[in-house]
C-alpha cells in the first residue's frame, strides 16, 4: 500500500522526483544526531517500536509468582505540510529550474531541527530521554568567547573520561556557535575549529535546534554538555 498516497496527487513522476531530490538536499545536512550516534534505520511503516532490552515488574496473577513487562519505545511520526503550487510543478514538467520550493526547504529543515532536538534534549511527550539528560552529568557553562571553547571542550571530554566513555569524541553545536567557531581564531593564529577537532579526535557537526554545545563519545549514547 502506498502510505504517502502519491498517485492520489496530481504530480507527475518528475515532479515527485523534484520534490524527493529537493527534501534530501535539505534535511540530510541537518540530522547532525546521526552523525554521533549510534542510528539504525529505515526499518519500514510495521516497524512500531524499540526493545529497551529491559523489563518493568508488575502484579502477578498468582502469590508465588514474579511477573515482568518487556519494555518499549514507541517510534514518533513526524511529518510537516507544506504547499506547492500547481502552477510550478507544471513549469518543471516544462522544463524549468528555477522552482520555488520554499515551503518545501522550510518543512524538512523543521523536520532535521526536531529529530536533533529529541536526541540530543529530549522529547518528554513522546517518551525521549535526550543524551544531555540520560548524561547525568553537571553542564559546563562555557565564556562568551569563542576562543575559550577549546578549554571548555577538553574539560568535558576529561569529565567523559572519568565516566569510563572512551574516544573519539563528537561535538555538536548551534548554528550560532558553529559559525562562531568555524570564524574564530586564538592567540598565535590557530584556528578555534582546528584545535578542538584535535581534542575531539572525532567530527564536529552543525546541529540546528541544539543549544550551547554538546560533546559526547562518537556512537555512543554518553554525553557532557556545554550550554
Amino acid at each position: 500500500m502506498n502510505h504517502l498516497l502519491r498517485s492520489s496527487a496530481p504530480i507527475s513522476d518528475t515532479g515527485w522526483s523534484e520534490l524527493d531530490r529537493e527534501v534530501q538536499q535539505r534535511l540530510l545536512p541537518g540530522l547532525a544526531a546521526r552523525r554521533l550516534v549510534d542510528f539504525s534505520g529505515p526499518h519500514g511503516w510495521e516497524h512500531s517500536a524499540v526493545d529497551l532490552g529491559r523489563v518493568a515488574g508488575i502484579e502477578a496473577p498468582g502469590k508465588a509468582l514474579r511477573a515482568g513487562v518487556r519494555r518499549m519505545l514507541s517510534l514518533v511520526e513526524l511529518r510537516a505540510d507544506f504547499v506547492v503550487s500547481r502552477a510550478e510543478l507544471r513549469d518543471l514538467d516544462r522544463g524549468a529550474v528555477d522552482l520555488d520550493l520554499g515551503a518545501v526547504d522550510a518543512g524538512a529543515r523543521q523536520i532535521a531541527q526536531a529529530e536533533n532536538v529529541a536526541v540530543f534534549h529530549g522529547w518528554a511527550s513522546a517518551g525521549i530521554v535526550g543524551i544531555t539528560e540520560a548524561a547525568g552529568m553537571p553542564p559546563i557553562t562555557p565564556g562568551k568567547k569563542f576562543a575559550d571553547y577549546p578549554k571548555y571542550v577538553a574539560k568535558a571530554v576529561e569529565t567523559l573520561l572519568s565516566a569510563g566513555v572512551s574516544g573519539p569524541y563528537g561535538l555538536a553545536l548551534g548554528p550560532d556557535g558553529y559559525t562562531g567557531v568555524v570564524e574564530t581564531t586564538e592567540n598565535g593564529g590557530l584556528i578555534v575549529f582546528d584545535h578542538l577537532r584535535e581534542i575531539l579526535g572525532g567530527p564536529i557537526v552543525r546541529a540546528p535546534g541544539v543549544r550551547g554545545a554538546v560533546t559526547t563519545g562518537v556512537a555512543r549514547s554518553a554525553g557532557a554538555s556545554a550550554a
